[in-house]
């Protein structure tokens, strides 16, 4: 005979074959308004006592009608085109479809969502970090990145801290991960004394204009390929950046807003630059585009940027930076010769001052030693 049971916490009894078996009310039917009835077993009373305790408090006001509809892999997919897709800029929707598709889903997309836990998570960063890496180049390791490895975490918390909200697990798993800390990458920048070299190389192969704007205003390559001609303003020396260039994770490239709002912005550039940016287009006054593809026509992809910027430091007889690194270069320059952290921030577009302080720390250091050298100098003269 079952062991009756307080009004909500279910009942106890011993089977035929010697098992104990706990039954509990975890829901009712949203269509039909019928008991959903579910058991939990064990060998002793006191076994299926804490699971009856257990699977009790994890039903509690779950939606426990669609709970069994969802797999991790239809929860992220329903997830991406309900909540991410719509929301985010396409180079990020892109970015979630790949961590989606060939990372998570291979490895933990058959397991049920409300039966995923914390070890499962943790084993997935484990094999990502092992050998998660899909395309693995020369001198590459199979493992991802710990950034990469991060990023992944980050999007699942998100998708699954909305599985939380529509009641379809208790508790985001993620919670209690441990998870790699993000690589912080070497900042390097053009010294001063290498920028002559540089763009002398960048003239002799007739990119002078393009490398000479990219070191006074640090746009992103998307944003710098993408200008067109009605971006400058020759009477107020701007340039409007609306707009950028970034490749699909199928290698096509599509015209979207910049990165961010703050992104969207206008860029004051030196009269120099302005000069130089007419000659440019003189050489093409039928063309759109700032910067149009000597082949094409067309705008330049992104990553040609990127090879026409390595032959140019090879030229110089340079070592290797990244092109993004013209950014850093631009943003430690502006800061280390007076230029306010606020006004830098605006002109590379970033979402505010802080994260360009916590950026270039190193840049805003030295200013803190001149301040701190000016007001010694000051207190010893009234002394």
């Amino acid at each position: 005979m079952a062991k009756k049971r307080a009004n909500g916490e279910g009942s106890i009894r011993k089977r035929k074959d010697g098992r104990w078996e706990g039954r509990y009310t975890a829901g009712y039917d949203a269509k039909t308004g019928k008991r959903i009835t579910k058991n939990v077993l064990g060998k002793t009373q006191a076994e299926v006592r804490e699971k009856l305790k257990k699977a009790l408090e994890e039903c509690q006001g779950l939606d426990v009608s669609r709970t069994e509809e969802y797999t991790v892999a239809a929860w992220l997919r329903t997830w991406y085109e309900l909540y991410a897709k719509p929301n985010v800029r396409t180079a990020t929707a892109n970015r979630y479809q790949l961590i989606i598709e060939q990372y998570t889903v291979p490895r933990i997309g058959s397991i049920k969502l409300k039966k995923l836990t914390t070890r499962h998570l943790q084993k997935l960063y484990k094999e990502l970090l092992e050998s998660g890496r899909i395309h693995i180049g020369k001198n590459q390791n199979k493992g991802l990145s710990t950034t990469t490895v991060h990023s992944v975490h980050l999007m699942l918390h998100c998708a699954l801290e909305r599985a939380v909200k529509e009641r379809l697990i208790s508790r985001n798993p993620c919670e209690d991960c441990i998870v790699p800390k993000p690589r912080k990458l070497e900042m390097k920048i053009l010294p001063p004394e290498h920028m002559k070299a540089y763009l002398e190389a960048a003239e002799h192969r007739g990119l002078l204009p393009m490398f000479y704007l990219e070191l006074v205003s640090g746009l992103r390559k998307g944003e710098l390929v993408a200008l067109r001609w009605d971006d400058l303003d020759i009477q107020q020396r701007t340039i409007s950046v609306s707009k950028q260039y970034v490749r699909n994770p199928d290698g096509s490239l599509e015209l979207t807003r910049p990165k961010t709002e703050n992104s969207v912005r206008l860029v004051s550039i030196p009269q120099t630059a302005v000069e130089l940016l007419i000659q440019e287009h003189a050489k093409h006054p039928d063309s759109p585009y700032l910067f149009p593809s000597p082949l094409t026509g067309e705008m330049y992809h992104p990553d040609s940027m990127v090879n026409l910027h390595k032959r140019i430091l090879k030229d110089a007889g340079l070592e290797h930076l990244r092109f993004h690194d013209l950014r850093h270069t631009f943003a430690t320059t502006a800061l280390q010769n007076g230029v306010d952290v606020k006004t830098v921030s605006s002109m590379l577009g970033h979402f505010d001052a802080g994260f360009t302080l916590r950026t270039y720390t190193h840049a805003t250091r030295q200013k803190q030693d001149e301040a701190a050298q000016t007001m010694g100098n000051f207190i010893e003269q009234i002394m």
